[in-house]
C-alpha cells in the first residue's frame, strides 16, 4: 500500500515541478538559462534588455543594468531553481536561489525588478520597500516592463508591411516546401531561428528555412528569445 501511495504521488507530480541546478547564463534581469534550459523567474518582472529609464531628465539603460545586477548576484556560483509552471513559450517559470539567497525576492528587494502582480502577489511587500527606499529603478521614472512590452509589440505589429516592402525576399532556393522555421543572422552576428507565431516571425527575412528545431540547431542556430 505504501508503494502504491508513493507511486500515486510521483505520477501526480507535474513535469514543470522539476528542480534544476547548475551554472547560469544571464539573458536579462528576469531570464536565464540553467544547464541549457530556459528559465523565467517566477513572480517578478525586470526591465527589458533595451528598455531605458529616466533619471532627472537623463535616460539610462536600466534594462542592461538589471541584467548586470542579476549576473553580479549569481556570480560564478551554481544556482538551484524550483519549477512552478511552464509559460506559453516553453520556458520554465521558477523560483531560484544561490548560496541560500532567493534570487527572485532579492532582485525585487534591491529595486531591479517589480512584483509581477498579474501572476503573483508573492513579492509585493519587497517592491513596496524598494520603492520607498528609492532603490534601483525606483530612483527613476519608467514604464512597467509589461507596459513597455505592450508598446513595443504594438509598434512591431504596425511595422511589418513597411519593413517587408523595404527588404528583399529570401532566396527561393533556400525555401523548402513544408518548412516554416526561419533562420536569420541578427545585428549582433548571432544565428537565430524564429517559429511561426513568434513576435518577429512576419518581419524576419529568412536566410535559411528549416523543417524542425533540431535541424536549425544542427546548423548552428539558436531559438529566438521571446517574452
Amino acid at each position: 500500500m505504501r508503494f502504491l501511495a508513493l507511486a500515486a504521488v510521483l505520477l501526480a507530480t507535474p513535469v514543470h515541478a522539476q528542480t534544476l541546478s547548475g551554472s547560469a547564463e544571464i539573458i536579462d534581469g528576469d531570464s536565464l538559462a540553467v544547464s541549457g534550459i530556459w528559465v523565467r523567474l517566477f513572480g517578478i518582472d525586470a526591465p527589458e534588455g533595451k528598455q531605458t529609464c529616466n533619471r532627472s531628465g537623463t535616460a539610462w539603460r536600466c534594462g542592461e543594468e538589471a541584467a548586470t545586477q542579476l549576473r553580479n548576484l549569481i556570480g560564478g556560483n551554481s544556482i538551484e531553481c524550483r519549477g512552478r509552471d511552464t509559460d506559453t513559450y516553453g520556458r520554465t517559470l521558477a523560483v531560484c536561489s544561490v548560496a541560500g539567497i532567493e534570487i527572485n525576492r532579492a532582485m525585487v528587494e534591491a529595486g531591479w525588478a517589480t512584483a509581477f502582480r498579474k501572476y503573483s502577489q508573492d513579492y509585493v511587500v519587497e517592491e513596496n520597500r524598494a520603492k520607498a527606499a528609492h532603490r534601483g529603478i525606483w530612483t527613476s521614472e519608467f514604464q512597467l516592463p509589461q507596459e513597455y512590452r505592450a508598446v513595443q509589440s504594438a509598434r512591431q505589429e504596425a511595422a511589418p508591411a513597411e519593413l517587408m516592402r523595404s527588404q528583399p525576399a529570401a532566396p527561393a532556393a533556400q525555401a523548402t516546401s513544408g518548412c516554416a522555421i526561419k533562420g536569420n543572422r541578427n545585428r549582433k552576428g548571432q544565428w537565430i531561428y524564429h517559429l511561426p507565431g513568434m513576435p518577429y516571425y512576419a518581419i524576419t527575412r529568412a536566410e535559411e528555412m528549416f523543417c524542425s528545431e533540431a535541424q536549425a540547431q544542427a546548423a548552428g542556430y539558436r531559438r529566438a528569445i521571446v517574452r
